[in-house]
């Protein structure tokens, strides 16, 4: 029997700003345990919540962008549980009232036509406390709870069963990180937790509508885990039902060292929370003027930006994709273009040794030494003929070690390109000269050791001849030994 997978995700998009959504206590990550609360965080007695004003605006952002509805009037909720790092014994969050539903986000997997995955709703929530307890520092018989993280603004955004595969679940998740970053509202940084994302997956049989028992996937913080963790469960799964047996409803957590899945708790309905309205928070309605302003001040969004770099500097379309991937990499582009006479060079060169010394050196753009008006610079200086590529590179690798310009790695360590004709034509005659063979095999009309005779050249100079014009030199040389 041939079954199918279907998918449905739930991300928690964890929002860059300075406080927390219903106190003043900073969001900050990384601050020493159980330093940023209060007494709204900690749920005491006669404190009430106040809805933070950048949070909605985020909202309204990441709705814009993924085409959702935004409804008129929203209502937060009390998601009831219990759980240690949970003080208030609630998380407020919202149920039948969230902010926006009826969005999509459009995925492409290479080959194939691009495919729009329907966003169910998004909606705003705080963020539960941290529980510490498989940690080598922490005691067999112990949990350490940190209570910072409660009360941090997040997003949860979640998809209709509208996946059909391991990979198109992890880039659809690659992609919303790609739009939370262009926004500006979240750093997506799935190891901190910033960007969380959940898993439903069921099986059916193929050709049919009828939907399987669906299982819950958590603890996935990369996108490749969110892949192998789904490979892993839809195998499962198969296995059972092929052996006649019943999925059962339950989260399951994923260990990316065994490439496993464990049972965490049987699976919970949306009644076992025992939702009700928050009564310490008004139901909040938006403001059209202020929706129209938020909206005018979106940025350009990838998709529109890509478009625009195949349109404005005649970029392929994959180099396009590439370039824009990562905003700051796509305003970096920009900026060498912008100094530049061919922008297409510029594009090979970020995609080439920027790209590349980023990964060796695990930094993002704005760490590297070189700067764009500096690597403008280099591109000016091969275009004019003061360096060839081979020899530019080493300036570029130079740069990025020691943050000085084109120019002063040039001069100070006598890199520049040689294209004095004299110079050049004496070093040929040498090599002509040292290989009288090679010479007397160019005669008898090997043409292809043409090439080695140009290598000689350039290595003689140390890489710094012009090597157009140590190919049309040498081409003039070897017709006039071949004449004599």
């Amino acid at each position: 029997m041939v079954y199918e997978p279907v998918i449905g995700l739930e991300l928690h998009i964890q929002l860059l700003t300075r406080s927390k959504i219903f106190c003043r206590c900073s969001a900050k990550f990384g601050a020493e345990a159980n330093h940023q609360v209060c007494p709204v965080c900690l749920g005491l007695p006669g404190v009430l919540p106040v809805l933070n004003e950048r949070v909605l605006e985020f909202a309204v952002r990441l709705a814009l962008a993924t085409r959702c509805k935004i409804n008129e009037r929203s209502i937060f909720a009390r998601k009831n549980y219990f759980y240690p790092d949970l003080p208030k014994g609630y998380q407020i969050s919202q149920f039948d009232h969230p902010f926006c539903e009826h969005g999509e986000v459009e995925i492409e997997i290479e080959g194939e036509p691009p495919r729009p995955i329907r966003l169910r709703r998004i909606h705003l929530e705080e963020d539960a406390g941290k529980s510490t307890h498989a940690e080598s520092f922490v005691r067999a018989d112990e949990t350490l709870i940190d209570i910072n993280r409660c009360g941090v603004p997040l997003l949860e955004l979640v998809t209709e069963p509208d996946i059909r595969s391991p990979r198109e679940a992890a880039l659809f998740a690659s992609h919303l990180r790609q739009i939370v970053r262009y926004l500006g509202i979240c750093d997506g940084n799935m190891e901190q937790g910033s960007l969380r994302c959940d898993a439903n997956v069921s099986l059916r049989r193929s050709g049919t509508s009828e939907l399987g028992v669906k299982t819950e996937l958590k603890n996935m913080n990369s996108f490749r885990a969110v892949e192998r963790a789904l490979e892993v469960e839809i195998e499962r799964q198969k296995t059972i039902l092929s052996e006649g047996g019943t999925v059962s409803q339950e989260t399951l957590l994923w260990d990316d060292k065994t490439h496993r899945v464990r049972t965490m708790r049987s699976k919970e309905y949306s009644h076992d929370y025992r939702y009700f309205p928050e009564p310490d928070l008004v139901p909040f309605h938006i403001d059209p003027d202020w929706l129209a302003a938020v909206a005018q001040s979106n940025p350009e969004m990838p998709w529109d930006k890509k478009t625009r770099f195949i349109e404005d500097y005649g970029l392929p379309a994959y180099d396009a994709q590439v370039l824009t991937e990562d905003l700051s990499i796509a305003d970096y582009f920009e900026a060498v273009a912008a100094r530049v006479s061919d922008p297409r060079e510029a594009g090979h060169w970020i995609m080439g040794d920027v790209l590349r010394t980023l990964k060796e050196k695990r930094c993002r753009i704005e760490d590297l030494k070189v700067s764009a008006e500096n690597l403008a610079c280099l591109l000016k200086m091969i275009e004019e003929g003061a360096l060839n590529r081979n020899m530019a590179r080493k300036v570029f690798a130079e740069c990025a070690e020691s943050g000085e310009a084109p120019q002063q790695v040039v001069e100070g360590r006598g890199l520049g390109q040689i294209s004095d004709e004299d110079l050049i034509i004496q070093t040929i005659a040498e090599v002509i000269k040292a290989h009288p063979k090679e010479v007397e095999a160019f005669r008898s009309g090997k043409g292809k050791i043409m090439g080695f005779f140009i290598g000689q050249v350039m290595r003689r100079t140390g890489g710094k001849a012009n090597p157009q014009r140590v190919n049309e030199l040498l081409r003039s040389y070897l017709k006039r030994e071949r004449e004599s």
